[in-house]
């Protein structure tokens, strides 16, 4: 008798250490692993940013169709201002602009007289304009643009994507976009309860339960949420 009691008490211990070590090592886990699949999130939705705004540039508002978004990544180009030489103190000083710089040279060229340009020491300032693939600029190499709007982690599921076109009480065209992926959909199946306080603590904060980037209901620069 003595020994089934002894061997219920071990039992117990046994259940009783592996209860403190859940309740220890479980919050902790949990944030591990949501720390990881929060950087590959986060990594993604700043490349959707830079692809939002370099399409904004060229066309004066965002998307909210990613077959767009993503088409315009493969095959945009945008303007890069190759620069060679720059102003001295003194030409700026004496009043010189980027601007007037360029002006004498453009007239120069048109008029073959550069005695002007060389008066002006100019002769060595250059800037000139090239269009280069968006992929070359503001990706990196081997960049896969077809994953935008893929959550890692998020077992194919895609953010949600928004815009707003609006305008401002004073009739300035408002322009806003957000992209964004809730909890559930990268978190669910790692500690279901740890998920719960999270969500529950952000909802008490009065913040969104997820990341997302940009805000379609106020202007935020785009920022994300996790900055």
């Amino acid at each position: 008798m003595k020994t089934v009691i002894n061997l219920v008490l071990a039992v117990c211990v046994i259940c009783l250490v592996y209860i403190c070590y859940g309740s220890i090592m479980g919050p902790i886990n949990f944030t591990k692993e949501k720390d990881i699949r929060e950087k590959a999130i986060i990594a993604r939705l700043i490349d959707i940013r830079k692809a939002q705004q370099e399409y904004r540039t060229a066309h004066r508002c965002y998307t909210d169709n990613w077959d767009t978004l993503i088409t315009f990544v493969k095959t945009a180009k945008v303007p890069f201002i190759m620069k060679e030489g720059s102003l001295t103190d003194d030409q700026l000083n004496g009043g010189m602009t980027e601007k007037k710089a360029m002006e004498m040279i453009q007239k120069a060229k048109r008029t073959g007289k550069w005695d002007e340009v060389k008066a002006a020491g100019l002769e060595n300032f250059r800037r000139d304009t090239v269009w280069v693939a968006v992929m070359d600029t503001i990706f990196p190499k081997g960049f896969v643009a077809d994953s935008l709007p893929f959550v890692p982690y998020g077992n194919g599921n895609k953010f949600e994507l928004a815009i707003r076109k609006d305008t401002t009480e004073t009739g300035a065209p408002l322009n806003l976009f957000q992209a964004q992926v809730p909890y559930e959909t990268y978190l669910s199946g790692i500690n279901e309860q740890e998920l719960l306080n999270l969500k529950d603590l952000q909802t008490k904060l009065n913040k969104y339960c997820g990341l997302r980037v940009g805000d379609i209901e106020q202007p935020n620069n785009n920022a994300g949420n996790w900055e």
